[in-house]
């Protein structure tokens, strides 16, 4: 797929909560074409710490209104100065990059899971959405911290019945993704998961004992966006790849979590 470097305009900059904000772009001319588990590369001017493009997994593309949506993580000085981005400001891209997911026939009307961590539920948003418009009726399974830390709930529920886990209780069932009565009650054809290492193990673990076919969107640190800088470097059944050109989505079986 072409990758291409472009100026996108900020149509609306929202604060979510003290730790996310939701940026939502757009073009005078068509964005290029995008698909749900590729990420972009954001050029971040003005901070000074700041000296790599900040990788960021697409959160939507919104076909109707030519808009693409990035939900930011606030940890650092660069995804903090995203979150003071004016509407109206124009940011550098480099888009689309990685591979997706592998989408199922339509055909094969199978019952989907997508399990998403923190931030990790960005990717599963768009792979929901997608799913959605193919005739899908995807599930989302959202675990957290608690409560609070639960963003984009209505966005979710809009293509998909949503579960939710929280570790202190606080809102769905307590405890980790892992730990939810949906994974003992029915039965899933295959997973999609993103999120916190850890927990996509713990994820991969349930999907291979059950026999489930599984894709994980990893989050290793991917700097350059190329494959040139070689900080993302994954040991895979194959060897060692690099997670910006390679992944971020492997096939659980690709990985040598289990091993």
């Amino acid at each position: 797929m072409k990758k291409y470097e472009i100026d996108l305009q900020i149509r609306e900059n929202l604060s979510l909560n003290s730790n996310y904000c939701l940026l939502k772009l757009t073009s005078d001319e068509r964005l290029p074409e995008m698909k749900p588990g590729q990420f972009v590369e954001i050029l971040v001017d003005g901070s000074p710490h700041t000296f790599l493009r900040r990788p960021i997994s697409i959160h939507l593309v919104d076909k109707e209104a030519n808009e693409l949506w990035l939900l930011i993580q606030l940890v650092g000085d660069g995804t903090r100065r995203m979150a003071s981005f004016k509407d109206g400001d124009h940011i550098n891209l480099l888009l689309p990059l990685g591979n997706g997911f592998t989408l199922p026939n339509k055909s094969d009307g199978l019952r989907l899971l997508l399990i998403g961590g923190g931030v990790g539920m960005a990717p599963l948003l768009f792979l929901g959405d997608v799913l959605k418009r193919e005739g899908f009726e995807p599930e989302f399974l959202y675990g957290a911290r608690s409560e609070k830390d639960l963003v984009q709930l209505s966005d979710l529920r809009q293509r998909g019945t949503v579960h939710i886990t929280t570790e202190d209780g606080s809102l769905g069932e307590k405890g980790y993704v892992t730990d939810h009565s949906i994974l003992k009650d029915y039965r899933y054809e295959r997973i999609y998961s993103c999120g916190p290492k850890p927990m996509m193990i713990a994820v991969a673990k349930y999907a291979t004992t059950k026999g489930i076919i599984c894709e994980v969107s990893l989050e290793n640190t991917m700097a350059c966006g190329i494959g040139a800088c070689l900080c993302c470097v994954e040991r895979t059944t194959e060897g060692h790849k690099c997670v910006c050109t390679e992944g971020p989505v492997f096939n659980i079986k690709q990985l040598t979590w289990l091993t």
